[in-house]
């Protein structure tokens, strides 16, 4: 196994990475500096990138990834402190997390992907758009969400097949409804907005589809 540490914004970097290459990259990385750290890795025996920022740091490069058809390189996260996708994955943070990304192994695990090809690794919200309520209806594989008027669908990733589970939360309900797993969430509405890992769209869809891609991604836990 080869570290290569992707230093995305300004998080403390742990002593235990303090000895590995490392490229400083934006919070959120472009493709050219995720391109850099894969070209600096290339023929090396077995690498593996660490990602060393939040859950939008980490989307990004598995997307870079998927992408570019890189997805047998191995992946560790480092979040400076605790994230969506920290919990959903069970992974420490800090100084923790890089122990583990130094000496743990990689795994196959599900990577839930949305129709615009873009990764999602900690949590998805489709919510009306302009503070409205979404319109439309949602399933998952073949179980309803919601056809009428909901606050907002939440959809997280899982560790474990099939891949993904999804509920519609907040509006009058005291309690959001219980989740549903499946391969894929579907949802048709007249106008949502999408928010993926804290991270807004850039524009209102009528459709949005996340689901789990053909190829599993290599966590290191």
């Amino acid at each position: 196994m080869t570290p290569f540490v992707l230093h995305c914004g300004n998080p403390p970097l742990p002593i235990s990475l303090t000895d590995v290459p490392l490229t400083s990259a934006s919070e959120i990385p472009t493709n050219d500096e995720c391109d850099a750290l894969l070209a600096e890795a290339a023929g090396s025996p077995g690498p593996r990138v660490i990602v060393l920022g939040g859950d939008a740091s980490l989307a990004a490069v598995l997307t870079r990834l998927m992408r570019t058809d890189r997805l047998d390189v191995e992946v560790a996260f480092v979040p400076e402190s605790a994230t969506a996708a920290a919990h959903v994955y069970r992974l420490g943070t800090g100084s923790r997390a890089a122990k583990v990304a130094m000496t743990g192994t990689a795994a196959p695990t599900p990577l839930i992907r949305d129709d615009a090809g873009k990764a999602v690794v900690g949590r998805a919200v489709v919510h009306g758009a302009s503070g409205r309520a979404l319109e439309g209806e949602a399933y998952v594989d073949d179980t309803k969400l919601f056809s009428g008027t909901a606050h907002a669908v939440e959809i997280v990733p899982t560790p474990n097949m099939p891949g993904l589970k999804a509920r519609v939360t907040g509006g009058r309900r005291l309690l959001p409804h219980r989740w549903a797993h499946g391969r894929a969430m579907q949802l048709g509405a007249y106008a949502a907005s999408l928010t993926r890992d804290g991270v807004p769209g850039d524009r209102e869809v009528k459709r949005s589809t996340f689901y789990r891609h053909h190829v599993e991604w290599l966590l290191v836990r």
